[in-house]
């Protein structure tokens, strides 16, 4: 298995696979409160058949090339992870999104993460648009988003339901000449 590093401080990027899944669960687990009132990921993995087919469904996903998940270790501990939701090679245009644990955060982690994956993205693959939807709600995802230098477009008002409450979207995007650009 291949390991990325996200520098001085141990942090690496690794795929995440099937045969993780117990790894993955108990990540899970210790991050399940700061997840679980955003988006329905943490309760994909409730168990561990559960948790084990998320990450199957992960591994279909990149092999079909329609989606990646990736974790971050930091001294050696799964703290938190990346993923392309979505990755449509075809129109040149993929979601990212991520999520960490306490241990994993105030570090930079997500944004050193998520800047290999854009970088990877436009870079390799001759993506055109990257795209990151949070709830309006979760400030932390959007402050992310904004410290990436993606780009506010607008909010889908009650776009999303979730767990019986609607939520307000916003999308941020950045587009690949903006993001070399920037570099």
């Amino acid at each position: 298995m291949f390991a990325v590093s996200l520098g001085d401080d141990g942090a690496q990027l690794r795929p995440l696979e099937p045969w993780q899944a117990e790894e993955f669960l108990a990540h899970m687990d210790r991050a399940r409160d700061l997840v679980d009132p955003w988006i329905p990921f943490a309760a994909a993995a409730a168990d561990l058949e559960s948790a084990r087919a998320l990450l199957r469904g992960y591994a279909d996903k990149q092999a079909a090339d329609t989606g990646r998940i990736y974790g971050i270790w930091l001294d050696g501990t799964l703290v938190g992870g990346v993923m392309f939701r979505i990755f449509d090679a075809r129109s040149g245009t993929c979601e990212i999104g991520c999520w960490l644990e306490p241990a994993g955060q105030g570090r930079g982690l997500v944004n050193r993460a998520s800047q290999r994956l854009i970088d990877w993205a436009f870079d390799t693959r001759g993506m055109h648009r990257v795209e990151w939807i949070a709830s309006a709600a979760n400030t932390r995802s959007t402050a992310a988003a904004e410290r990436l230098g993606l780009t506010r477009e607008g909010v889908r008002r009650q776009a999303n339901l979730y767990r019986g409450e609607r939520h307000d979207q916003e999308i941020w995007a950045v587009l690949a000449d903006e993001w070399w650009a920037a570099r």
